[in-house]
């Protein structure tokens, strides 16, 4: 698979999911250190909210909206993920008041990415995770997934909180 960036076509690493697969359960790092896992069953719908960088505009927007859309909802637990080292996170999030999203870093292992299929190649931003959101139900199946077609445009904020019912 391929998304652009700025235009330019950029190809995906790792394991392409599709709607209706088991979502992957991976272990990453939460803000303390500690090992918090995505995926699978846990009784909850999952929202994980892929970004590459929180230090960009886009994404940091993009973990806003899903922080205010998410006080709502108490049926699921919103993640974003990335590279980002966890105290930058820590950070980022205090900051802007983040209190409905759990960052999560998957910078020790990369195996969320490889999983998820959603590691940036062939690009400036080689290496990195790219943008995306996955909607996991309680039995740990993909419900809704959008790889977005271009890394510099916000996701499609309202599909994916549709599939949480």
């Amino acid at each position: 698979m391929s998304v652009t960036f700025k235009g330019n076509a950029v190809s995906l690493n790792g394991k392409t999911l599709n709607v209706g697969d088991n979502a992957p359960k991976v272990d990453l790092v939460a803000g303390d250190l500690s090992v918090k896992s995505v995926g699978g069953a846990s009784g909850k719908f999952q929202i994980i909210n892929v970004v590459p960088s929180l230090d960009t505009g886009v994404c940091a927007t993009q973990t806003r909206t899903f922080n205010q859309k998410a006080a709502s909802l108490s049926n699921a637990e919103v993640f974003v993920i990335s590279l980002d080292l966890p105290f930058a996170q820590g950070r980022f999030c205090s900051t802007e008041g983040i209190d409905k999203v759990s960052a999560l870093s998957d910078f020790r292992t990369k195996a969320f990415g490889e999983a998820y299929g959603v590691v940036l190649a062939g690009s400036p931003l080689e290496g990195l995770l790219t943008r995306a959101v996955f909607v996991v139900d309680p039995n740990g199946k993909i419900v809704y997934k959008e790889i977005v077609s271009e890394v510099t445009n916000e996701p499609n904020y309202d599909a994916a909180l549709a599939a949480v019912k």
